[in-house]
């Protein structure tokens, strides 16, 4: 059973703690997520990008295969199943496909524009008890073919989307997407502080939460960040863990190469990422 972000988030603010949001890519991906987060009896987000969503035959099949892993590997936490960076279209597919949280990145649209797509979305999320996120400034780095540099949202333009009635808002705080570069200034702790001043209990998102130091990580959580995107760093230690089983040669030894064992050191390498973030966050024993 899915729930939305809103209950999770608000507990999280409340108790300077953050939840993850772990995006998913296929099956190994999702079932790697959820049993870590019943293993730190943790409450989690399962994040889908568009391109995600399209790569797995659609929305509808990843909400049903979630749906049906929860039940089958007896899931007690609370799980929210997101759309990452959505799209206006985007968002009402999934509402449409079962999701129980969307985002709507409107952060490219004239801000006018951005109000007025976000406001209409509320409207439909708060009437089915779904969990909306709303972005404002754009996010750096590469997602989904949108590249940007790290910048930092106004706090007014955050004030007047929060005042829509998001569940949640993402707003650039100098955060990219994908590896940091060696020349990156580091999280503006200053507009952080601001839009939490203007925001209130309003949960904060911290996308591109790869690569940026556990110290830093923490300070975002003290002032008001309660949900944090990982994404990156569990691909690269799927990689990593694959890489290892292939270059050892063990996809040659006996049924080495069939794909349950091909799979199974990345599968794990990502449950090990997943709790090391859990920990991290403080999500861990929040269930």
């Amino acid at each position: 059973m899915l729930v939305s972000a809103k209950e999770m988030l608000t507990k999280a603010k409340a108790g300077k703690y953050a939840v993850g949001q772990f995006n998913i890519n296929n099956l190994e991906w999702t079932k790697a997520i959820l049993l870590t987060a019943q293993e730190q009896n943790s409450p989690v987000i399962l994040g889908v990008s568009e391109g995600a969503g399209k790569y797995m035959c659609g929305f509808k099949t990843v909400a049903d295969m979630v749906k049906a892993m929860i039940e089958d590997l007896g899931i007690t936490v609370p799980v929210a199943l997101h759309l990452d960076h959505g799209s206006y279209e985007g968002a009402k597919k999934c509402i449409a496909a079962g999701f129980s949280s969307v985002m709507f990145d409107g952060s490219h649209y004239p801000i006018e524009e951005n109000i007025e797509k976000t406001k209409e979305l509320v409207g439909i999320c708060d009437e089915l008890g779904l969990s909306l996120e709303a972005e404002v400034g754009s996010i750096g780095g590469e997602e989904d073919g949108v590249v940007g540099a790290g910048e930092c949202a106004d706090p007014n333009e955050c004030k007047m989307i929060a005042d829509l009635g998001v569940t949640m808002l993402a707003a650039g705080i100098g955060n990219i997407h994908g590896k940091y570069p060696e020349n990156w200034a580091g999280l503006s702790f200053d507009t952080l502080d601001a839009i939490q001043q203007l925001t209130g209990d309003m949960p904060l998102v911290l996308h591109g939460g790869t690569g940026i130091p556990a110290e830093m990580i923490q300070k975002a959580i003290s002032l008001g960040v309660s949900k944090i995107n990982v994404n990156t760093e569990c691909q690269l230690s799927f990689a990593d863990a694959t890489r290892k089983y292939i270059e050892a040669g063990k996809d040659l030894q006996g049924k080495g190469f069939d794909p349950r064992k091909l799979l199974a050191p990345g599968f794990e390498a990502i449950k090990a990422t997943v709790k090391e973030k859990m920990e991290l966050f403080g999500s861990v024993g929040k269930a």
